[in-house]
């Protein structure tokens, strides 16, 4: 099937997690902690839709709410429905920086319109991000994606000009931050400062516990919104978001795929109302201060925000945050164990549900450009590392285990502890394969 749909579609596939070496499979059916292929192969779902899925795959109390919406609404009308409100308030319920929510299409939509409010809010333009920090593929947000110091390199397609009021900063590093916010000062000022709260790429370079409060603090001191791109951590750290763990205000919060809790159009953005003033929605929205231009004719519809509503209620109620969680802990336990036995150089840690299985290293390189002699040697080394990466999760999805890109697994309240032994074994039979050059 995907030879025949490589005729029509790039690459055969429409999402980069759904490329898989040494080609992707068709996946037809999900529940619970299952995945089934076309074939009708089995397999453990760590990858968990990149996320969102932190009941597990196609839970029944949501799937049943969404077919009775569309037996009664559809998934959408184009006007307001009762369960745009319903999911706001929940969210804004359980995360308290959260006074106001605004539904959108994607994470990387809620990214773009997290930088427009900030620059109307604080009439300045530089944004500062976290390098290596992923948010979304817009524009002047593809700097300094996966590795801290890339800047423009993994932007192809994009001209340098646009990142004229990007920079990044290296993860950990307070002084950097405020050196650039500083420097900033003789510029116009910084706007904003974007950061994962678990560290880049959902904290595959982990932070430091007390590093988000330095930041939140120097903000303050700069006059630059805080943002915290909780696409991943809300609802998956806690019910009160990464922000709540580490006792964090930031002024905007952007979430992703768990709000629409899996289903289509999932992403938006929250904060304090005096900043979510500019995103009145209407025509004219009654609004006397300018608007940041926000769209989206398929946000907040009717499906995506029952499911949502749904989901986190589900969350909430059967504490599905703290049994991924600790499913995680064993999980990682037993993988670090296996590590030892076949004395691997690999390493193994999770932030509770968040779970990291590195085997090459590939994301903690980091370009140094005061030293540009070394740059072509670092791309190369990353290049040569993503194709092992490549291998090994190869390795693991003819074990029967879906990851994300073979080094980072996400796990669910779907999943106990009777599994454990059946999926460790399946892990084992990598790692006893490996071979190690001397």
């Amino acid at each position: 099937m995907i030879k025949e749909a490589k005729e029509i579609i790039p690459g055969g596939v429409q999402h980069n997690l759904a490329f898989n070496h040494p080609f992707p499979l068709v996946f037809t059916k999900a529940e619970g902690v299952y995945l089934y292929d076309l074939d009708g192969n089995k397999y453990y779902d760590f990858l968990q839709a990149g996320g969102p899925t932190v009941l597990g795959s196609n839970p029944i109390e949501v799937r049943e709410k969404v077919i009775e919406l569309l037996n009664d609404c559809g998934p959408s009308t184009g006007l307001f429905h009762e369960y745009e409100y319903k999911l706001a308030k929940k969210i804004s319920d359980n995360i308290k920086s959260v006074e106001m929510f605004r539904m959108l299409g994607s994470g990387t939509e809620a990214c773009m319109a997290s930088i427009r409010v900030a620059r109307l809010a604080t009439k300045k333009k530089n944004i500062l991000k976290m390098g290596g920090a992923y948010h979304g593929w817009s524009d002047q947000l593809a700097y300094g994606i996966r590795l801290p110091g890339t800047k423009h390199t993994q932007a192809n397609g994009v001209p340098r000009k646009m990142f004229k009021y990007t920079q990044e900063f290296f993860p950990n590093d307070l002084k950097d931050l405020e050196k650039k916010l500083r420097f900033n000062q003789l510029r116009g000022g910084t706007a904003a400062v974007l950061i994962e709260p678990i560290g880049p790429e959902s904290g595959t370079r982990p932070l430091d516990k007390d590093f988000n409060k330095g930041v939140e603090k120097l903000c303050r001191k700069y006059g630059a919104l805080l943002i915290f791109d909780e696409v991943v951590t809300a609802f998956r750290i806690g019910m009160s978001g990464a922000q709540g763990y580490f006792d964090v205000s930031p002024d905007l919060t952007i979430f992703g795929k768990v709000v629409a809790g899996g289903y289509p159009s999932a992403g938006g953005l929250g904060g304090k109302k005096e900043y979510m003033k500019y995103l009145t929605a209407g025509i004219s929205g009654g609004s006397k201060h300018k608007k940041a231009l926000v769209g989206g004719t398929m946000a907040a519809n009717p499906l995506s925000c029952v499911a949502g509503y749904y989901t986190l209620c589900e969350i909430e109620r059967k504490k599905a945050i703290e049994k991924a969680g600790l499913f995680g802990d064993k999980l990682i336990k037993g993988v670090q164990e296996l590590i030892e036995k076949y004395n691997l150089p690999f390493v193994a840690f999770n932030q509770g549900s968040i779970c990291h299985l590195e085997t090459v290293g590939t994301m903690h390189f980091v370009i140094n450009w005061r030293k540009p002699w070394q740059i072509p040697s670092v791309l190369n080394a990353t290049s040569e590392r993503k194709k092992e990466m490549e291998h090994i999760g190869a390795a693991y999805m003819a074990e029967g285990l879906v990851t994300l890109a073979g080094s980072r697994l996400y796990t669910s309240a779907a999943y106990n502890e009777e599994m454990l032994p059946d999926i460790l074994s399946r892990f084992e039979n990598v790692f006893k394969e490996v071979a190690i050059k001397e």
